[in-house]
């Protein structure tokens, strides 16, 4: 004859709790071994491989999945995942502190200027571009992803007879190849950065002082085109390393952010980057659509240091993928 065995009250949940913290630890691994491996690049100075340099992107955005982490290893009693955790989130905590240099010209201010940059996405957001520039008069503006289309627009609206930018240096070309620059001051045409989308280059003459421009618009860090993203920054790097004691403006869409090497190597050459400097560093300009709560700071107008920064503004633009930024930026007198 069997004989009934009750299990004592609580004995269940007794048993089944072992279990449940096994899972919770080995979830929580899991999660801050992913986000190591991106700090871990980042710490190393090095962009990695897909896909690291997609993440590091949103680097700000690695302490959920790291918190989570904490919290699962804190439900198992992991001490061991508990210390990893915390260090994990006391690395990211460091590595988004803004990066680059930030000190003040010491030259005499000789000149004001308004810059805007704006990638508006195959076109797309050429008419509400123009109404943007109409609105918040920049100097000089330099547009990426203006195909055909798009240059003719900004040339019949800003740039026609009565248009109050009348120089203009580009790369004309359909989709994501074309990109302009115009400019309320003369330009002098210069041998732009050459990449797979259009880079074009000049000389302004902002009131009797030279300040080369430059058009950023290299490759993404797609899968299978890392090493073609990498390349094409080291190219605008080296276009920054050759203009030291020149006044530089180097500006677009870097598809790159500071958290990124390959785009820390470009300030390493003594540029500033002109949001930071105006108290903006991590105000994300891409994708719109999830800015300002979720997104990466990939436009950028980066500045010699013979320029100081006083506001840098995100802008929506209608079809675009992108916010523009527009800064106000000082020239001061070179020493």
């Amino acid at each position: 004859m069997e004989t009934a065995v009750t299990a004592p009250a609580g004995s269940k949940e007794r048993v089944e709790r072992p279990g449940g913290r096994r899972i919770g630890a080995w979830a929580g691994g899991l999660l801050l071994a992913g986000v190591s491996v991106v700090v871990g690049c980042r710490g190393a100075d090095s962009d990695g491989i897909t896909p690291v340099p997609q993440l590091l992107a949103f680097l700000p955005w690695l302490l959920a999945p790291t918190a989570l982490g904490l919290l699962l290893a804190l439900f198992a009693r992991s001490r061991i995942t508990m210390v990893w955790g915390v260090l994990l989130l006391g690395a990211l905590a460091w590595y988004i502190e803004p990066y680059g240099k930030t000190a003040e010209p010491t030259g005499s201010p000789v000149a004001e200027l308004r810059v805007m940059t704006s990638n508006v996405q195959f076109g797309q957001g050429a008419r509400a571009l123009v109404a943007a520039v109409e609105r918040h008069r920049p100097d000089i503006v330099f547009v990426e992803e203006c195909e055909y289309t798009c240059s003719a627009t900004l040339k019949k609206a800003l740039q026609g007879p009565s248009g109050a930018y009348p120089y203009r240096e580009s790369v004309e070309g359909p989709g994501s190849d074309g990109s302009v620059i115009i400019s309320r001051y003369p330009l002098t045409a210069a041998d732009g950065v050459r990449g797979t989308m259009g880079m074009p280059g000049a000389v302004a003459d902002v009131q009797g002082h030279a300040v080369r421009l430059q058009l950023a618009h290299p490759m993404p860090p797609l899968p299978g085109q890392v090493g073609l993203w990498r390349r094409e920054l080291g190219e605008l790097r080296d276009y920054a390393a050759g203009g030291k004691d020149r006044s530089t403006i180097l500006a677009g869409d870097f598809n790159a952010s500071q958290d990124h090497a390959a785009f820390r190597h470009v300030l390493d050459t003594g540029l500033r980057d002109s949001a930071r400097l105006a108290g903006s560093p991590r105000a994300p300009s891409w994708p719109a659509r999830t800015t300002p709560t979720l997104g990466a700071q990939i436009d950028h107008v980066l500045v010699s240091r013979d320029f100081s920064a006083n506001a840098a503004t995100f802008l929506d633009i209608t079809g675009s993928d992108h916010r523009a930024l527009v800064v106000d930026i000082t020239l001061h007198q070179h020493k």
